[in-house]
């Protein structure tokens, strides 16, 4: 059987500008239902291929029918659309949808005249994107290829969300917790699979009204950042703050309240004033003005809040699973998920033995858990672990690259024996190098494909990279690569083993805070990823090469891009970022490129 997935609308865009004011460049410009398009591709039960939109079309969490993401994949596989059984959508807008909605409306504490504006606008987005008549169309529309009703399966996004999880962690009964911004009308639920069977216990269900991702989102717009892309800002400055006792953090109990059966409720849910009630709720309470919103002080104030008002809030929805199930194991996706520091929290204050949380916890991996909810319902066992799944490019597209800019760079191509001796020589100073390898890796973070890498002994390697590479914030932490066997001695693991997604944080063990110090974050933890001689041959070596060479068993590794921009996809994607930066050296392929 063969089944893609895919995610993202067309008319979104064009929609919610008209329809809600939203700018194109706008600090809402990542809140777009749809967004991080992607297309996945699975063949008789094996994930093939992958890739999200914005690496090719270069739209950073771009919300566009991914037309070149579907393209690349059906290449990969050398299919075409007729060979497709199943397009699996990851959204579910159905008929129930609309009639709920509807009469949600209509029992709504508003005027009549209210009322048939919403419905108004409701009805022009349902039929210009959500409907099922409006995704065939525009699928139709962009491929040329005449959709059949039958082969479209529209999957309810937190299932996809589920089914992704489902799919990496390699767990056959478990518990679970899907928390993001909104789905059709949830934002988080909970529940078990056992003997393959999903249960949703719906006395856990949270509404889209009281979402706590977008809660964190308003916040991260109240502190000056991009909502539903800057969150992880909040929750790095966090770290410079000191939490508060529960009793005595305002967002706990003025904002949000904590009720029986591990629900919870916002104070502002049908506030129809939205960013507007959340910005003079926060000033009340934590004395915000002109003066000090952006400074540096204040945010670390409000950001410790808000990171502790998450942890909170979710123990509390965990404590109550784990009593409603005897699973241990827990799989943990949607955005929410990506709050690492929470994840480690979690499993190290709760019951569960085990949390795993994908490279795909958040929008990304729908487009595989579409493919992937469609295969297990067909019983197709589905398992995979790597996160490689993009674009490979050969050297005759990586020497074209480089000829076009012959006049900025020069390179030598060397046998993988030297290329990865002297990449290990090079860093083993003070020096930053783009590594551009293999398959583009899936997912939000960069696992080391397309990676800047750096020696993180030199304490002030953090600066350097903030500032003349990825112009950015310079309380922004860095992430370290360590071998999995190398990893207890680094960090103290607690309950986990292994953390080859980056989606977990560590305390770092007090004797190599100082000698990996430009990876160790103001709070003394790390946000690692573990490698094995399997998961990434060349780069494992090149790490044995690094640590053989300076005794420092970890490299910093952050994404291949510059603050702003996707992580980079294609051989010209990274020429141009390193010929844009101060990094220092190019290790594309076989190639070694300097600038001249």
């Amino acid at each position: 059987m063969i089944i893609l997935g895919y995610n993202g609308f067309s008319q979104v865009a064009d929609l919610f500008a008209r329809l809600y004011g939203h700018a194109p460049d706008g600090v809402d410009r990542h809140n777009l239902i749809g967004h991080d398009a992607a297309a996945a591709l699975i063949i008789d039960g094996e994930l093939v291929a992958a890739v999200e939109e914005e690496r090719l079309n270069r739209n950073k969490k771009t919300s566009a029918f991914p037309l070149n993401a579907i393209r690349w994949c059906l290449a990969q596989a050398g299919l075409d659309y007729d060979d497709v059984d199943h397009f699996a959508f990851g959204w579910n807008h159905d008929n129930t949808y609309a009639d709920t909605t509807v009469t949600a409306v209509a029992g709504a504490p508003l005027t009549a005249e209210e009322k048939l504006t919403v419905l108004t606008t409701f009805g022009e987005l349902y039929l210009g994107a959500l409907g099922r008549t409006a995704l065939i169309e525009d699928f139709t529309r962009h491929t040329g290829y005449a959709l059949p009703d039958h082969k479209l399966v529209t999957v309810p996004h937190h299932r996809a969300h589920l089914a992704c999880g489902r799919t990496f962690a390699g767990l056959t009964d478990a518990a679970f917790l899907i928390n993001d911004g909104q789905a059709e009308r949830d934002s988080a639920i909970m529940g078990e699979i056992r003997n393959g069977k999903v249960e949703v216990f719906d006395r856990f269900t949270i509404d889209f009204g009281n979402s706590l991702a977008q809660l964190f989102g308003e916040i991260t717009r109240y502190l000056g950042f991009v909502p539903n892309n800057d969150e992880y800002k909040v929750m790095g400055l966090a770290g410079f703050g000191t939490p508060p006792a529960p009793e005595d953090n305002p967002l706990l109990g003025n904002v949000v309240t904590l009720e029986d059966d591990g629900r919870y409720a916002l104070a502002l849910a049908h506030d129809r004033r939205g960013p507007r009630a959340y910005a003079e709720l926060l000033d009340k309470l934590f004395d915000g003005h002109d003066g000090n919103r952006e400074t540096f002080e204040f945010r670390v104030r409000l950001a410790t809040a808000a990171q502790q008002l998450v942890e909170v809030v979710t123990a509390h929805q965990l404590r109550a699973l784990a009593a409603a199930t005897d699973l241990r194991d827990l799989i943990f996706e949607g955005g929410l998920a990506l709050n690492c520091v929470n994840n480690t929290k979690l499993l190290e204050d709760l019951p569960f033995d085990r949390i795993e949380v994908s490279f795909g916890a958040s929008d990304p991996g729908v487009s595989i858990g579409a493919a992937a909810h469609v295969a297990q319902s067909h019983a197709a066992p589905l398992t995979h672990t790597s996160p490689y799944l993009g674009p490979e490019y050969d050297t005759e597209r990586i020497r074209t690259a480089l000829e076009a800019h012959a006049s900025d760079v020069t390179w030598e191509e060397l046998p993988t024996d030297r290329i990865v001796e002297r990449t290990a020589e090079l860093l083993s100073g003070k020096t930053v190098i783009g590594w551009f390898q293999g398959r583009t890796e899936y997912g939000p973070r960069a696992l080391g494909n397309r990676s800047i890498l750096a020696n993180p002994s030199y304490p002030d390697m953090k600066d350097i990279i903030n500032n003349r590479v990825k112009h950015r914030e310079p309380f922004r932490p860095f992430a370290p690569l360590v071998l999995e066997e190398d990893a207890p001695t680094v960090f103290d693991l607690g309950k986990k083993h292994r953390s080859p997604y980056m989606t977990f944080v560590f305390p770092v063990r007090p004797a190599y805070r100082e000698k990996i110090a430009a990876a160790t974050h103001v709070d003394a933890t790390s946000r690692i990823q573990t490698l094995t001689d399997e998961s990434n041959p060349l780069l494992a070596r090149l790490l044995r090469a690094f640590t053989a060479r300076t005794g420092v068993p970890c490299l910093i590794n952050t994404s291949f891009n510059v603050a702003g921009e996707p992580i980079v996809c294609a051989p010209e994607d990274a020429v141009a970022c390193f010929l844009g930066t101060d990094i220092d050296h190019l290790v594309i392929g076989n190639f070694l490129v300097t600038k001249r």
